[in-house]
């Protein structure tokens, strides 16, 4: 494992956890080098999920898109780190654990609004806008009813 602040190639395992579902494995490391402290995390490799696009066209699933779509709409509400995190993880599994490799992205976006809606009402609205692709203000009035 190189070291992300100078590239030595020789790094220390301080600490290893893993997570609760045991798909990620945390290691706290420190290079030998310039002592500085980093963590990485790693998960198995599994069989790509191939995203189905509203315009038929197909993309291999990236969690780190899927990731920031979540902070885009939940910047600066109580939203935390750990809370985006859980959901992308939760996703993911959900969705390699079920019953074929393709999945479309509305499929995707009712599981994270499933989910942003429980944790943040502002958030799922704002996330529920772009998904849904919200037109006119009667769409954002219909959806907040709904959570009245």
């Amino acid at each position: 494992m190189k070291c992300p602040y100078c590239s030595f190639e020789t790094t220390e395992v301080i600490e290893t956890r893993d997570s609760e579902d045991l798909s990620v494995t945390r290691r706290r490391r420190n290079c030998a080098k310039c002592e500085k402290r980093f963590t990485t995390y790693e998960r198995l490799d599994n069989v790509p999920i191939t995203v189905i696009k509203k315009d038929e066209r197909r993309e291999t699933f990236d969690r780190d898109k899927l990731q920031r779509g979540i902070w885009r709409a939940s910047g600066k509400t109580t939203i935390k780190a750990e809370d985006v995190n859980r959901i992308v993880d939760e996703v993911e599994r959900e969705l390699i654990g079920g019953e074929t490799t393709e999945v479309s992205s509305k499929r995707i976006g009712e599981l994270v609004a499933r989910r942003l809606k429980k944790l943040d009402k502002i958030a799922y609205i704002r996330f529920a806008s772009v998904f849904r692709q919200f037109v006119d203000i009667e769409d954002f009035e219909r959806e907040v009813k709904k959570l009245l």
